[in-house]
């Protein structure tokens, strides 16, 4: 039995509950992937995965089902805290060949750098295994254009959550997954 994913979706999430683990489960809830048993996997994204929208992904699902995924998650009580978490995503110009998910998170950071980082790390390793040189100090739009140059690449982008501690009291988790179809 084979169990290389034949698709792949995207969900972001938050939740605000009076414990950590109720925050998690209201932020899996507002991802729409609670009612699965999820496997955390590591990064890599199998060749021929095809992405679709998030919709069809759950519709194939069923609940109790056991669900792969690769998760970036973070939780905070300090109020007025803000919080990201990020997947990101680099996609190889060949299909045949496996891309990579790379998972970041990070407090008080701008949303938008949370998903730069992270997408970065994931066009990092990719560019890594594809033999594609690139210059360690230079920024992340410098090495997006070297990617496309390259044309081994074809994509990178970013799903990214984030949320702000809203009470003393209460614990916020914010996540973003990517979940695997079999």
């Amino acid at each position: 039995m084979s169990f290389v994913p034949k698709s792949i979706f995207f969900v972001t999430g938050k939740g605000y509950h009076s414990s950590k683990l109720g925050s998690f489960e209201q932020a899996l809830r507002n991802a729409g992937i609670a009612s699965y048993n999820l496997v955390k996997v590591s990064s890599i994204l199998p060749p021929n995965c095809l992405e679709i929208p998030k919709e069809d992904g759950i519709a194939q699902l069923k609940p109790g089902q056991i669900v792969y995924s690769v998760m970036s998650r973070a939780s905070s009580i300090d109020y007025n805290q803000s919080v990201s978490a990020s997947i990101g995503v680099a996609k190889p110009a060949d299909k045949n060949n496996y891309g990579y998910l790379g998972e970041y998170h990070d407090f008080e950071t701008e949303p938008e750098k949370t998903g730069d980082i992270a997408e970065e790390l994931a066009a990092e390793m990719l560019a890594t295994t594809l033999g594609v040189s690139i210059d360690p100090e230079a920024n992340f739009d410098e090495k997006k254009e070297i990617y496309k140059m390259d044309g081994k690449i074809i994509e990178t982008k970013n799903f990214t959550e984030s949320a702000t501690v809203r009470d003393k009291r209460e614990w916020l988790t914010v996540l973003a997954a990517a979940v695997f179809i079999l």
